[in-house]
Protein backbone atom coordinates (compact mmCIF):
# COMPACT_ATOMS: atom_id res chain seq x y z
CA UNK A 1 0.00 0.00 0.00
CA UNK A 2 2.49 2.26 1.19
CA UNK A 3 4.18 1.51 -2.74
CA UNK A 4 1.23 2.91 -4.39
CA UNK A 5 0.72 6.08 -1.84
CA UNK A 6 4.74 6.64 -2.89
CA UNK A 7 4.17 6.43 -6.74
CA UNK A 8 0.85 8.69 -6.69
CA UNK A 9 2.83 11.07 -4.44
CA UNK A 10 5.83 10.72 -7.30
CA UNK A 11 3.04 11.15 -9.90
CA UNK A 12 1.30 14.25 -8.41
CA UNK A 13 4.79 15.94 -8.26
CA UNK A 14 6.05 15.30 -11.48
CA UNK A 15 2.64 16.68 -12.88
CA UNK A 16 3.02 19.70 -10.52
CA UNK A 17 6.26 20.69 -11.37
CA UNK A 18 5.58 20.61 -15.17
CA UNK A 19 2.80 22.73 -14.52
CA UNK A 20 4.17 25.62 -12.54
CA UNK A 21 7.70 25.33 -13.76
CA UNK A 22 7.93 27.34 -16.74
CA UNK A 23 9.67 25.72 -20.12
CA UNK A 24 13.05 27.79 -20.13
CA UNK A 25 13.26 26.56 -15.90
CA UNK A 26 11.98 23.16 -17.20
CA UNK A 27 14.91 22.88 -20.23
CA UNK A 28 17.73 24.16 -17.84
CA UNK A 29 16.84 21.79 -14.88
CA UNK A 30 16.13 18.69 -17.29
CA UNK A 31 19.64 19.24 -18.85
CA UNK A 32 18.79 20.26 -22.32
CA UNK A 33 21.00 21.67 -24.83
CA UNK A 34 24.03 20.47 -26.49
CA UNK A 35 27.11 19.99 -23.66
CA UNK A 36 30.70 19.12 -25.54
CA UNK A 37 28.84 18.74 -28.96
CA UNK A 38 26.42 16.26 -28.05
CA UNK A 39 22.66 16.36 -27.20
CA UNK A 40 21.92 14.72 -23.85
CA UNK A 41 21.45 10.75 -23.41
CA UNK A 42 17.94 9.40 -23.31
CA UNK A 43 17.16 8.13 -19.51
CA UNK A 44 16.35 4.38 -19.06
CA UNK A 45 12.53 4.96 -19.84
CA UNK A 46 11.53 4.19 -23.34
CA UNK A 47 10.07 7.57 -23.88
CA UNK A 48 12.94 9.18 -25.67
CA UNK A 49 15.44 8.66 -28.75
CA UNK A 50 18.45 10.55 -29.83
CA UNK A 51 20.94 10.46 -32.71
CA UNK A 52 24.28 10.40 -30.55
CA UNK A 53 25.39 7.43 -28.55
CA UNK A 54 21.97 6.31 -28.23
CA UNK A 55 21.73 2.47 -26.93
CA UNK A 56 19.88 0.41 -29.12
CA UNK A 57 16.60 0.72 -27.85
CA UNK A 58 16.88 5.00 -27.86
CA UNK A 59 18.54 5.03 -31.07
CA UNK A 60 17.66 6.92 -34.38
CA UNK A 61 19.57 8.10 -37.23
CA UNK A 62 20.62 11.88 -37.85
CA UNK A 63 18.64 13.44 -40.67
CA UNK A 64 21.35 14.65 -43.54
CA UNK A 65 21.10 17.47 -45.15
CA UNK A 66 22.02 18.91 -49.04
CA UNK A 67 21.87 21.88 -48.79
CA UNK A 68 23.42 25.48 -46.98
CA UNK A 69 23.34 24.98 -43.34
CA UNK A 70 20.87 28.01 -42.88
CA UNK A 71 18.70 26.63 -45.59
CA UNK A 72 18.53 23.24 -43.71
CA UNK A 73 17.89 25.55 -40.28
CA UNK A 74 15.24 27.39 -41.75
CA UNK A 75 13.40 24.69 -43.60
CA UNK A 76 13.59 22.89 -40.01
CA UNK A 77 12.02 25.49 -38.52
CA UNK A 78 8.88 26.03 -41.23
CA UNK A 79 8.09 22.25 -40.89
CA UNK A 80 7.68 22.60 -37.10
CA UNK A 81 5.74 25.08 -37.64
CA UNK A 82 3.22 22.62 -39.11
CA UNK A 83 3.45 19.82 -36.30
CA UNK A 84 0.47 20.11 -34.52
CA UNK A 85 1.34 21.65 -31.05
CA UNK A 86 4.26 22.37 -31.52
CA UNK A 87 5.91 25.76 -30.25
CA UNK A 88 10.01 26.64 -31.18
CA UNK A 89 11.17 27.69 -27.61
CA UNK A 90 15.47 28.52 -28.19
CA UNK A 91 16.96 28.51 -31.56
CA UNK A 92 20.48 29.82 -32.01
CA UNK A 93 22.76 28.83 -35.41
CA UNK A 94 23.81 25.55 -34.19
CA UNK A 95 20.95 24.38 -31.63
CA UNK A 96 16.79 24.47 -31.79
CA UNK A 97 14.71 23.62 -28.95
CA UNK A 98 10.73 23.13 -29.25
CA UNK A 99 8.01 21.17 -27.70
CA UNK A 100 5.21 19.13 -28.73
CA UNK A 101 2.15 18.42 -26.16
CA UNK A 102 0.10 15.71 -26.48
CA UNK A 103 -3.41 16.22 -27.74
CA UNK A 104 -5.59 14.89 -24.60
CA UNK A 105 -3.67 15.24 -21.85
CA UNK A 106 -1.15 17.98 -22.68
CA UNK A 107 1.83 15.83 -21.65
CA UNK A 108 4.87 17.93 -22.76
CA UNK A 109 7.73 16.23 -24.97
CA UNK A 110 11.28 18.29 -25.07
CA UNK A 111 12.07 18.08 -29.20
CA UNK A 112 15.80 19.27 -29.75
CA UNK A 113 17.96 19.40 -32.89
CA UNK A 114 21.23 20.27 -33.08
CA UNK A 115 23.76 21.10 -36.16
CA UNK A 116 27.12 20.19 -35.65
CA UNK A 117 29.97 21.99 -37.63
CA UNK A 118 31.48 20.95 -40.73
CA UNK A 119 29.08 18.09 -40.95
CA UNK A 120 25.88 17.98 -42.79
CA UNK A 121 23.53 16.19 -40.69
CA UNK A 122 21.32 17.26 -38.26
CA UNK A 123 21.22 15.17 -34.47
CA UNK A 124 17.68 14.79 -32.76
CA UNK A 125 16.54 13.56 -29.82
CA UNK A 126 12.97 13.71 -28.24
CA UNK A 127 11.87 12.78 -25.14
CA UNK A 128 8.78 12.96 -23.00
CA UNK A 129 9.06 14.64 -19.48
CA UNK A 130 7.25 12.51 -17.80
CA UNK A 131 6.58 8.52 -17.67
CA UNK A 132 7.72 5.54 -19.09
CA UNK A 133 6.26 5.04 -22.38
CA UNK A 134 5.17 7.05 -25.23
CA UNK A 135 4.11 4.17 -27.33
CA UNK A 136 6.57 5.22 -30.24
CA UNK A 137 5.33 8.77 -30.48
CA UNK A 138 8.84 10.41 -30.00
CA UNK A 139 10.49 8.09 -32.99
CA UNK A 140 7.05 8.96 -35.32
CA UNK A 141 7.16 12.24 -34.78
CA UNK A 142 10.92 12.80 -35.19
CA UNK A 143 10.36 10.55 -38.57
CA UNK A 144 7.73 12.52 -39.89
CA UNK A 145 9.86 15.52 -39.44
CA UNK A 146 12.93 13.66 -41.33
CA UNK A 147 10.11 12.70 -44.22
CA UNK A 148 8.76 16.48 -44.62
CA UNK A 149 12.49 17.15 -44.85
CA UNK A 150 13.21 15.01 -47.60
CA UNK A 151 10.02 16.30 -49.56
CA UNK A 152 11.27 19.89 -49.08
CA UNK A 153 14.82 18.00 -50.60
CA UNK A 154 16.87 19.39 -48.12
Amino acid sequence: MSRIIAFALLIFLTLTASLMLPTDAWAVASGLGVSSGHLSLCPASDNCVVSQSGDRKHAIDPIEYHVDRNKARETLLKVLTVVPRTSVLEQTDNYIHATSKSRIFKFIDDVEFYFPPNENIIHLRSASRIGESDLGVNRRRLEQIRLALGDLNI
